[in-house]
C-alpha cells in the first residue's frame, strides 16, 4: 500500500494541536483526522479516534506495524515541514507517482 496523498491544513492558535491531515492510499483509500501534535519532544501524529461511553478514546483507524507507523509518520511530518509557516494554512505533498504513468519514459 503507497501513500499517494497527503493534504495538510494548518490550525491556527497557541495549542498542541498545529494541524489536521487527510492521506490517501494507492488513489483509493482516504483516511482523514490525523492529527499533527506539539509534544514535549517535538511533533508527532495521532491517528482519527472516537469517545467511548466510558470517556476512554479509541483510534478508528490506525497501522497495525511500527514499520508502517514510522514510515506514515515521516512522510506527514516531512510533508508539515515544508509547507513554512507562510503557505497559507493548506499544503499538499505531490504524489509518489501520477496514475497511468507506469511504464512511460519522462
Amino acid at each position: 500500500m503507497q501513500i499517494t496523498d497527503i493534504r495538510i491544513r494548518r490550525v491556527s492558535g497557541e495549542g498542541k494541536l498545529k494541524a489536521y491531515v487527510t492521506v490517501t492510499f494507492d488513489d483509493c483509500f482516504v483516511i482523514h483526522n490525523v492529527k499533527i501534535i506539539e509534544g514535549k519532544s517535538g511533533v508527532f501524529i495521532a491517528m482519527p479516534s472516537r469517545k467511548t461511553k466510558t470517556g476512554e478514546y479509541k483510534d478508528v483507524a490506525h497501522p497495525i506495524n511500527s514499520d508502517f507507523r514510522t514510515e506514515l509518520q515521516s512522510r506527514i511530518l516531512d510533508a508539515y515541514e515544508a509547507l513554512g509557516e507562510d503557505d497559507g494554512g493548506e499544503g499538499r505533498e505531490a504524489p509518489d507517482h501520477t496514475p497511468g504513468d507506469e511504464g512511460k519514459e519522462g
